[in-house]
Formats: structure tokens, sequence, C-alpha cells
């Protein structure tokens, strides 16, 4: 079966990048047919739009993306064309997987966190009041009449918006995930005990959501603790789902725990839509240098391929990849114990490296 899949090959390394991963899954025996669009300042400086509409329309038809780290310019009033993407086609879930590979240079072992990220509410729902403009000063107005807080003048306002369904919905993706992938225990994370009407809302329909499962370990933490575990025994955890705030530091954390943004893979999942991207920025210092690390890029191709149900192609393609990382030969700079060793690998060489060894075990 050919699987229809928009590609976006993104801003700075992002190009590089995502052709590695393009080559490497096609590299499995899976078959694609790859619709190519841009996205960032690519696609605003040949369509004249940062998230062109053929491109939603493109994502919305085939139903799976593959995306490279996009750039959005300063100035342009867009907040993140990652976040407006998200936005417009309700990819509620963000799902970062961050496990430990041997040969990656990291601080732990044996790392194999989940973390799930709602994506559309919390404080980047992006409903903001800037400084003295007149509603904002309707606003404080408001608050002052009818709390007992003394709101400073000349205050920027964001709000903080968790509501049920969106809880109820990250809740239940993340307790699916667990029980789909064998996982043993999913961790609410809060600050339910000072924010009690948002976190306190968050965790109330966690714990009602945790009910359903009672074949899932179930706890929840607060977050400043929960960040204070991960550094001392992250082992611990299996399955985080966080408001939106939370998830994004989180899980940038959490890749610091396996070796940084380069060797974590992400996807944003809706309830028909889903865009696989590495975490990591566009990095347009490395553009056309062919150095970056494909990894991230490439295991979300991995995520990709169990989503589209190639399980075995995928299963196969990640046994590679940790082969070649053990190896620690056709490696990027960052993957060497010595960053300036001149062996390293090259981008598309190590795509090279891992179609290669994926050619031997399918002869």
């Amino acid at each position: 079966m050919k699987h229809a899949v928009t590609l976006i090959p993104g801003d700075g390394v992002g190009p590089e990048v995502i052709e590695a991963a393009r080559r490497v899954l096609e590299a499995t025996g899976v078959e694609f047919q790859w619709e190519v669009i841009p996205a960032g300042e690519t696609a605003l400086a040949k369509e004249g739009s940062l998230l062109p509409e053929r491109l939603l329309e493109s994502i919305r038809k085939n139903k799976v993306a593959l995306k490279g780290p996009t750039t959005t310019p300063v100035g342009t009033g867009f907040r993140s064309v990652n976040v407006a993407l998200r936005k417009k086609l309700d990819l509620y879930a963000c799902l970062r997987p961050c496990r430990s590979y041997p040969g990656i240079p990291a601080r732990y072992e044996d790392v194999n966190i989940v973390v799930v990220r709602e994506n559309t509410e919390d404080l980047y729902a992006g409903i903001e009041f800037a400084r003295g403009s007149p509603e904002t000063e309707k606003l404080l107005s408001f608050l002052r009449q009818n709390t007992e807080e003394k709101v400073p003048e000349g205050s920027g306002i964001s709000i903080k918006l968790i509501s049920g369904r969106g809880t109820e919905r990250i809740a239940r993706f993340a307790f699916e995930y667990a029980r789909a992938n064998g996982r043993r225990k999913v961790t609410a994370v809060h600050k339910a005990n000072i924010m009690k009407f948002t976190d306190g809302l968050f965790l109330d329909v966690s714990r009602e959501v945790a009910r359903s499962y009672p074949d899932i370990e179930f706890e929840d933490r607060i977050i400043d603790e929960l960040c204070a575990q991960l550094v001392q025994r992250p082992q611990q955890f299996d399955v985080l789902v966080l408001p939106n705030l939370y998830g994004d530091i989180v899980s940038d954390l959490c890749a610091g725990l396996i070796g940084g943004l380069g060797v974590a893979p992400g996807a944003n999942i809706g309830a028909e839509l889903a865009v696989f991207e590495p975490t990591h920025g566009s990095a347009p210092k490395y553009t056309g240098l062919n150095k970056v690390n494909p990894l991230a890029a490439i295991l979300s191709g991995v995520m990709m391929l169990r989503y589209l149900g190639e399980k075995q192609a995928a299963d196969r393609l990640e046994a590679t990849v940790v082969a070649i990382v053990a190896e620690g030969k056709s490696v990027t700079y960052d993957l060497k114990p010595n960053r300036d060793d001149p062996t390293a690998a090259g981008t598309s060489q190590m795509a090279d490296a891992i179609i290669s060894r994926l050619k031997e075990k399918i002869l």
C-alpha cells in the first residue's frame, strides 16, 4: 500500500534532515507518495504566506505529514508557525518520546519517558492583553472591583485557559497510548496546590479519566517536584501528561536527559490528522553545511511508520538506527566522544549508513 504523505521541508537545516529522513523511510521498502509543500520563511518568500492554505488542505487530505523545523520571522504578527498549524488543524496532543540509546552521549542511562502535552489551551492559547491598551484597562478595572488582589498599573495580561473537554481528551490520549504500547504508568503533572481552578481542574479530570483504565497505574506530581525528580531519578517515570506550558518545558528537559533535541522525535496528533517532526529548531547558521544530526527527523519517521500501521518497518528501522549509533562510526559530530573528531559523518552520510544497513537486512 502506498501512503500519501504531505512533506514539509521547513527552513534552515530542515530540508537537509527531512531529505535524510525521506531517503531512509523509502529504504524500508514502504511506499510513499510525497506531496511537497513549504511552510515558514521559505513559504513566505515563495507564496507570500508562512502557512499557505494549500498546505493545510494537503494535510487534511492526506491525514499525515512529515515536517521539518520552520522559522517564524520576527515582526510578522505570527506567534509561531507551529502553534498556528496545531490550532488550525486541532492537533491537540504533542507526543514526545525520550529514550536513551547506547552510544548517544547523555548523563543518564535507561531513560524511557513519553511526554504527552496538551497543545491547544493553557497560557499558549494566545489570549493576551497588551500593557496600556483600552481592553487591558477595562480588564484591570474589572479585576480590581471583583477581586481582593491589588493589580499593578501598567500590567500586561495573559489568560490561562484549561477546560474539562481539553483535559479529558489529552488525559484519555495518554492512557490509550499507554495501553496500546504496553506502558505501565501515567503521571499527571500540575500546580493544583496553587492554581486550584485551572490546574485543579486538570487534576480532577485526569483522576476521573484514570478510573476508566484500572490496568494502568496512575499518579500525580506537582510540576516543581517532578522537575527535581526527573533530574535525580528519571527512570521512575513512564508516561507524563501535562498542560501546554509545563509540557513544553518538561519535554525539552526530558530531551536533555537523553542527549538533547538532536535525538528527540515528536508528533502533533489530532482526532484524524498527525504531523511528525523533529523537536529541534531550524538552526539557520548550519544551513547547507551537511553537519546536523538527522536522528530526530528519522526517529520522527519511525513514529510515523507506526502511526501508518507499518510496525514491522518501524521496528526494523529503529533497530538499525540503534545499531549504527552504538557502533559510533557513521555518526555526526555531536554523537562522537570528541565533537571535533575529523571522522564524523555528515547529515547525508549518516543517512547513507542507515540505508546501507537496512538493505543488508532486507536482502
